[in-house]
């Protein structure tokens, strides 16, 4: 896949296209990912057709801006927006991942006419449950005094001394080895703003839900969840329920990142979901 940048006012967005015709198949990541969490799976999705992947403001190799105030959710969907304009997409089929789910929910309501089909993977239309606004406060005092790297290796001894980790991250960490596991974690981790993993965790707790407007939502739409994602697993039913027609699908085995933890599934269900609509 080909990389390019697209200049946006102050920021400036890295993204991936594989090219080609048709209508393209756009892939948002979420809450400290950026476009390589998608990676393992370019060349198999680029051979049905055209896909896109792109880092946010404040992760990967998009633009870090050090201001707080650059980082919403409404600013990820304009930008969203104007990179669509860029491309020259006038209609797209599109995926949304954790945040990254918000974000497309937001979109798809707000500009309806330009999302073709739906995959909300790992998300929800509210807050998370258990989801806490301090932990994320926490958080960012530790990045904007230290650095992330400092909190990357923070957040790494806390998981391993986690009871409660699923048992998918653990799976997927013993089929690619420690060390290229937690590479994964502190690449993603170093790579984003501080002030973004302040804003954006802020606005993941304190979101104005759109749970009473998922009615308006008229495009094919799945639901994509991993069963052992425990904060998400009442959300994708609330989706299901909410969005008309929404197909959900329960991965087997998977936590919050299936498209790593249980590869072969997930690509099915999106292979699926694409087949379906075009």
């Amino acid at each position: 896949m080909a990389i390019d940048r697209f200049e946006l006012g102050e920021v400036t967005l890295v993204y991936q296209d594989s090219g080609g015709a048709g209508r393209p198949f756009v892939l948002v990541h979420g809450y400290t990912g950026n476009r390589h969490d998608f990676a393992d799976h370019y060349d198999d999705l680029a051979a049905l057709g055209r896909t896109i992947s792109y880092d946010h403001r404040g992760h990967g190799d998009s633009t870090n801006t050090a201001d707080a105030a650059s980082y919403s959710f409404a600013r990820l969907c304009d930008d969203l927006d104007s990179f669509l304009d860029h491309l020259g997409a006038a209609e797209i089929d599109l995926l949304g991942h954790s945040m990254g789910g918000m974000v497309a929910l937001r979109y798809v309501l707000a500009r309806p006419q330009r999302v073709a089909s739906l995959i909300l993977m790992d998300t929800s239309a509210r807050m998370p449950d258990g989801f806490q606004k301090a932990v994320f406060e926490m958080g960012a005092a530790v990045a904007r005094a230290e650095g992330m790297a400092t909190l990357a290796r923070t957040a790494r001894e806390i998981a391993e001394k986690d009871p409660n980790r699923p048992e998918a991250s653990r799976a997927f960490q013993r089929r690619i080895g420690d060390d290229a596991y937690w590479k994964r974690h502190f690449d993603r981790m170093t790579a984003m703003d501080a002030e973004a993993f302040y804003a954006f965790g802020v606005e993941l707790a304190d979101q104005e839900p759109v749970s009473e407007r998922l009615g308006e939502i008229a495009c094919p739409t799945t639901i994509l969840v991993g069963d052992q994602d425990l904060p998400f697993l009442r959300p994708a039913e609330e989706l299901e329920i909410g969005i008309p027609g929404a197909r959900r699908v329960v991965l087997e085995g998977a936590a919050h990142s299936p498209q790593l933890e249980t590869p072969e599934a997930w690509f099915a269900a999106v292979r699926d979901h694409l087949e379906r609509v075009r």
